[in-house]
């Protein structure tokens, strides 16, 4: 007897005799015939039924449209030549900077109330100075000692922005006399062309060449460290509206063809930031451009079909792959611009082709013609499709704006701009959020970050706290030193009235004021609240002043001046500014770095808790 076999299948399943007969390790299909012909041919049963789908889906429709198999292009293109920020005088366009950098950079700030702040960037100047003079000579102390960095004296009030921050005052007590301020030397030699880094130091006179030669270096290197505005210029900021205005220009024809940004704040800049000005002929005086600034150029290509993922096929018969699963999109009620593009792309899948033509940076440029040539031997001549009116109902993707005009005839030119796809941003050096005050009925300035004298960002609460608390003790120091003759009168009532409640340093007040010349439109206006001190006097109250450069706008000047911002640029939402270091690798591999702004929408309105005539409880002593 076999032990292999099993005589009666049913029973020994039954009892289960042999638990691995119904064991398998591997399983094979057995084929019924040699060859897969039939099988991979996908035989239609029913062609009638498809024929009829494909009847009622309007498959059978005429369609007299060829595939297009030649294309003939005619382009002209003019180089951006002029450049001009906010209300400077207009100058070149420079391509070898990238556009956002040039827009962006605002000034490095090295004082703050005629006191000396920036003491990273001072001492890394100086730094740099005297790695270039000590191979000359022995020149580094008589440098230390001329353009050194001032001690700090703790009981002077004016000293307060480096005594009351435990983070500056043994900062700037380790560097005093000890090291050099480099940016006063760069001040000093800035200031004038005939002045000299050896001037009041007593050098030898075969080493002031070489001391003049490491004057321009030092200049041209931190120059070339931050990207800054021009000398004797504004940056691109608009303080009053809270955001950057420039405009750029192409020759075209006699005259120029200018494009405006008036609203730019988001921190990527690119053709939907620009606006056609046909109001200005030229940006600033007429210029003659240069001879390569303008271009045209005539190409027969062959169109190549444009695919991409998730694409309806063209064919009747095959199916999608699974890449991209258009059904899977949820959309919120604020995506109506993700399904028109979807709509968009699906509707005309297989409509699409590619021209190239490659394009330089800062340029605009313009199809004059296209006729395309199709597989029936036909000749068409293409027309853009937004090149009608241009008014509220039009769209374009890539199309620039019409400013101020309605209904008037659209720009289809394409505006390339030199831009860079990733800029890189710090930690912000300042915050301040704007926010409404229904119940003070103004808006509020709350610097939550602020800049310190050495150059590191802190919370803007804690700084105007250790502020607050600095002049409290040099008043009690003074108090202390010298005690009011009539001692203070003790009162015994239960309660009090207090004319004005307190707010913490860090928030500076805007007021609505009527426009000059104008008894309806409104606009805000820099307030100051006063310091309010225990044992302070009500006729000795100092005003309290902001500390980041955004709100200190007019403050620094030699002739201080009012700051005002556009009311309807504050929103009930209210907004969010951040100041940082931007950085960026350009073409050439050069890189960028420059002090940029970002706006944002706020979180709401806030209450500061600033009360006015009230009757307040005197707490027991």
């Amino acid at each position: 007897m076999d032990e292999f076999v099993v005589q009666n299948m049913p029973l020994a399943l039954a009892e289960r005799q042999f638990p691995t007969v119904t064991l398998w390790n591997r399983l094979e299909g057995r084929p019924r015939t040699t060859t897969f012909d039939r099988a991979l041919r996908a035989e239609v049963r029913d062609a009638l039924w498809f024929l009829t789908r494909q009847w009622q889906t309007g498959e059978f429709n005429a369609d007299d449209a060829g595939t297009p198999v030649l294309a003939k292009l005619s382009l002209s293109t003019t180089r951006l030549t002029r450049y001009q920020a906010h209300e400077n005088p207009a100058g070149p366009f420079d391509n070898s900077v990238p556009l956002e950098a040039q827009v962006e950079r605002r000034g490095l700030r090295f004082t703050e109330a005629g006191k000396a702040v920036s003491l990273d960037l001072r001492l890394l100047m100086g730094r740099q100075w005297i790695k270039l003079v000590s191979p000359i000579g022995n020149y580094a102390s008589d440098f230390i000692r001329t353009y050194g960095i001032d001690p700090p004296n703790p009981l002077a009030k004016d000293d307060a922005l480096y005594c009351a921050h435990r983070e500056v005052w043994p900062t700037l007590a380790a560097v005093a006399k000890r090291r050099m301020d480099g940016a006063k030397l760069y001040f000093y030699l800035r200031n004038g062309s005939s002045r000299h880094a050896y001037d009041g130091i007593g050098v030898a006179e075969n080493h002031k060449t070489r001391i003049d030669q490491a004057a321009g270096k030092f200049m041209q290197w931190f120059e070339s460290l931050f990207l800054q505005p021009p000398l004797g210029q504004d940056d691109a900021w608009e303080a009053d509206r809270l955001e950057y205005q420039f405009a750029t220009s192409a020759p075209a024809n006699q005259s120029e063809t200018v494009f405006v940004a008036q609203e730019y704040y988001q921190g990527h800049l690119d053709w939907y930031n620009f606006d056609l000005d046909t109001t200005r002929a030229t940006l600033g005086a007429p210029v003659t451009p240069p001879a390569a600034a303008r271009g045209r150029e005539t190409r027969t290509l062959i169109p190549v079909p444009v695919t991409f993922r998730g694409m309806p096929n063209t064919r009747w018969w095959s199916f999608e792959d699974g890449k991209t699963n258009f059904g899977d999109v949820k959309p919120d009620t604020t995506d109506l611009a993700k399904l028109l593009l979807i709509e968009f792309g699906l509707v005309y899948a297989n409509d699409w082709s590619i021209v190239p033509f490659t394009l330089p940076m800062g340029c605009v440029a313009r199809v004059e013609g296209l006729a395309v040539t199709n597989v029936f031997g036909e000749r068409i001549w293409i027309d853009a499709a937004g090149s009608g009116a241009d008014d509220w109902q039009r769209w374009a993707l890539f199309g620039v704006g019409t400013q101020g005009q309605t209904n008037a005839p659209a720009d289809t030119s394409l505006l390339l701009l030199p831009t860079t796809p990733k800029v890189q941003e710090g930690r912000p050096l300042e915050e301040v959020v704007l926010a409404r005050d229904e119940m003070a009925n103004m808006v509020w300035a709350v610097e939550k970050q602020i800049q310190l004298a050495t150059g590191v960002g802190t919370s803007g609460s804690e700084a105007a706290s250790e502020l607050t608390a600095y002049y409290q003790r040099l008043l009690d120091r003074q108090l202390a030193a010298s005690p009011p003759t009539t001692p203070p009168v003790e009162s015994t009532a239960k309660i009090r009235y207090e004319l004005m409640s307190t707010v913490p340093e860090h928030w500076i007040p805007f007021i609505s004021v009527h426009v000059a010349g104008d008894i309806r439109q409104m606009q805000l206006q820099r307030a100051a609240m006063p310091r309010r001190l225990a044992g302070d006097s009500a006729s000795h109250l100092d005003q309290v002043q902001p500390r980041t450069m955004l709100m200190r706008e007019g403050l620094d000047h030699s002739q201080p001046r009012q700051y005002f911002i556009h009311e309807e640029e504050v929103p009930r939402a209210g907004i969010r500014l951040t100041q940082a270091f931007q950085r960026t690798r350009w073409l050439n591999g050069g890189v960028f770095v420059w002090l940029g702004v970002r706006k944002e929408t706020g979180r709401g309105e806030g209450s500061s808790g600033l009360t006015f005539d009230r009757i307040v409880d005197v707490k027991p002593r």
